[in-house]
């Protein structure tokens, strides 16, 4: 098939659902829903393509006419300037419409379970892994998206040991899927009086929020144990067996949640984390599947390669999948400039796949 005659099923396919949703015909409200999305989706695609033949019919006529010996000098000049700026624009919408007939990751849509822990670095390790959640959920507020911390395990002087969150709201996993990785800071900690800089680290897994329907969970295949919860020291946080953790025994997947005094809310957040374990385990064979060399993919979601350094002295932050430093270090941190990290690691990403098909 060549590649007029896919757009020209693109654009046929969105008039005819055009057609069948507003002929008022469809009773089945799940079939309404489902065609309501895929005729979203197609809109910007069919806008992009109508934009591509109009300005390539309009350069076809504008070649007709400078190429006219009839046609005076005025109009003759004028045809060419338009022509020149046409011949500017045809190639960057060619490009935007190729972007856009890129295969697309399913899992870009859906929310997302962000897990920050900290590593190598002891104490200081846990601050920096506490200064990355709060950057995320600046990042989340920017984006007006919901950030709900799901459990959090802390050291009692602002650190964190690890937490979970769930981040939902448009196009979340999208933006966050390249943020799984090391991420390394360099500074001098507050309690250094020598002032050497010290090295430590934290990772971060940005795991897509997986529905009942994407990853089924047989009864059989877990084992629940439910114990006290614990607080910092030891000490009990309730005298019930409110604290639960799961098992998924064909993956050896382990979840515990004891954050809710309520054993059956603990339960269903413990399920919710380890069906975006399961499903992302599932994405990654996958993936492995069809590039055995993971490495040479931007965002390879890798989580012992690290991605990314914060370096206080200087005031910077390199992400090194791309070899892209910002002098902004604050900025990102506060949330405001980690647009600018996404968005480049996104065109890489973006340009990787337009090699892979041209």
């Amino acid at each position: 098939m060549s590649v007029d005659e896919r757009l020209d099923q693109i654009v046929a396919r969105h008039g005819e659902l055009s057609s069948l949703m507003a002929g008022g015909d469809i009773s089945d409200s799940d079939e309404f829903v489902r065609m309501s999305k895929e005729f979203a989706e197609l809109d910007p695609l069919v806008a992009c393509i109508v934009e591509l033949r109009e300005a390539q019919n309009e350069a076809g006529d504008l070649a007709e006419l400078i190429a006219d010996p009839g046609s005076d000098d005025e109009m003759r000049s004028m045809a060419q300037a338009e022509f020149q700026e046409l011949t500017r624009r045809v190639p960057e919408i060619e490009k935007k419409l190729q972007i856009m007939l890129l295969p697309r990751d399913k899992a870009d849509d859906k929310n997302a379970i962000l897990e920050v822990r900290a590593g190598t670095g002891g104490d200081e390790a846990a601050l920096f892994a506490a200064d990355l959640l709060r950057m995320y959920q600046r990042f989340a507020d920017k984006h007006g998206w919901k950030f709900e911390i799901m459990s959090a395990s802390d050291t009692g002087i602002g650190g964190i040991k690890e937490a979970s969150v769930e981040i939902s709201g448009k196009a979340v996993f999208a933006r966050l899927k390249y943020e799984s990785g090391v991420h390394r800071v360099q500074r001098v900690p507050e309690t250094e009086s020598g002032g050497r800089i010290h090295t430590s680290a934290a990772t971060v897994a940005v795991l897509p929020e997986a529905e009942e329907v994407d990853v089924h969970i047989e009864d059989k295949d877990i084992r629940i144990d439910t114990y006290r919860a614990q607080g910092a020291g030891g000490q009990h946080v309730n005298t019930t067996d409110s604290a639960v953790r799961i098992t998924h025994i064909p993956t050896g997947i382990v979840v515990q949640q004891q954050d809710e005094k309520s054993q059956h809310k603990n339960r269903a957040k413990a399920l919710k984390i380890l069906r975006a374990r399961i499903y992302d385990a599932e994405r990654e064979a996958q993936a492995n599947a069809r590039a055995e060399d993971r490495r040479n993919q931007v965002g390879s979601g890798d989580r012992s390669e690290r991605i990314r350094t914060y370096n206080f002295p200087q005031g910077r932050v390199s992400d090194h999948r791309i070899n892209l430093t910002l002098h902004k270090l604050e900025k990102v941190l506060e949330g405001e400039a980690l647009d600018e990290i996404v968005d480049a690691l996104t065109s890489e990403d973006q340009a990787r796949k337009l090699s892979e098909v041209t």
